[in-house]
């Protein structure tokens, strides 16, 4: 329905979309007279408000220059199939959730609020921090696959450093500081990180101290992404051992600001909490 809530998918092809008309050098109303429809039905789909048909996609995509037979015009048609599910969960082989539209999200979103409550948010992972989260659970991955995924996570960090960087607000509980990833070494590196990308100014980060005792966090991590764009909606993202869940409807997403909000009210300031870090370090 042209009314519905976007979904994960079908933002990502309304994204993928603009990007290739605008490397055609095309411009909306060139691609509703290249289909046959007003140019407000162009606007709905790339503002990931109106579906597209098959055929509409093929035909603009080859108005756009795109190759029939490359693996991006494969991937565009999944997405209109799927347009229209829910949140969802994307596997990569058997055991890792693709991070395809977390990886999305991190580059569209202008506000990301991430709790965690073990480990250091992803976006602020050093290398070995990180190469030793993913090596944990157990797997059939190789280390090929445990080096490529490092490297993807780290690269996802490249939008801290841009220009015009989301806003990037953290809560850690202090277990998160406490417990020995990777070992002392790579722990203090990490929290060495972990204090200097604090202080950039569009990030954030406060910790919950043990003694704040129990709070709305317990259940588990998540992750919060708004957007500039006005008609998308928050979104929720959890990570699993298998997979990653999206939470998209209004209510999901009104509970769990409500909940980051309550985490953030008990957390130490943001100065307390880097003096927390630093003690943290220090008792390493």
């Amino acid at each position: 329905m042209a009314g519905a809530r976007p979904t994960v998918r079908r933002r990502r092809l309304a994204a993928k979309l603009i990007e290739l008309r605008e490397q055609a050098g095309k411009t909306p109303q060139d691609a509703a007279e290249r289909i046959g429809c007003h140019r407000t039905k162009i606007n709905k789909i790339e503002n990931a408000r109106l579906g597209i048909s098959l055929g509409e996609l093929r035909d603009l995509l080859r108005f756009y220059e795109v190759d029939d037979d490359t693996a991006l015009v494969d991937d565009m048609l999944a997405l209109a199939k799927r347009s229209r599910e829910p949140g969802w969960v994307q596997r990569a082989g058997l055991a890792r959730p693709s991070l395809t539209d977390v990886i999305d999200y991190e580059k569209t979103a202008d506000y990301i609020r991430s709790y965690q409550s073990n480990l250091i948010t992803g976006l602020l992972q050093t290398p070995d921090y990180a190469r030793a989260v993913l090596s944990a659970p157990p797997s059939t991955l190789g280390q090929e696959d445990i080096d490529a995924l490092v490297e993807s996570r780290i690269k996802r960090q490249e939008v801290l450093e841009r220009t015009d960087p989301p806003r990037l607000c953290v809560i850690e509980a202090e277990a998160a500081l406490r417990l020995q990833v990777g070992g002392r070494q790579v722990m203090r590196k990490q929290l060495d990180h972990l204090e200097a990308m604090a202080g950039h100014a569009s990030i954030e980060v406060q910790v919950i101290p043990d003694r704040a005792g129990a709070h709305a966090g317990l259940p588990g991590s998540f992750v919060l992404f708004g957007f500039p764009n006005p008609t998308y909606s928050d979104v929720v993202c959890i990570e699993h051992h298998t997979g990653v869940l999206y939470l998209e409807t209004e209510e999901e997403t009104a509970e769990y600001t409500l909940i980051f909000d309550s985490l953030r009210s008990i957390a130490l300031s943001p100065g307390d909490s880097l003096d927390l870090i630093a003690q943290a370090r220090q008792d390493l």
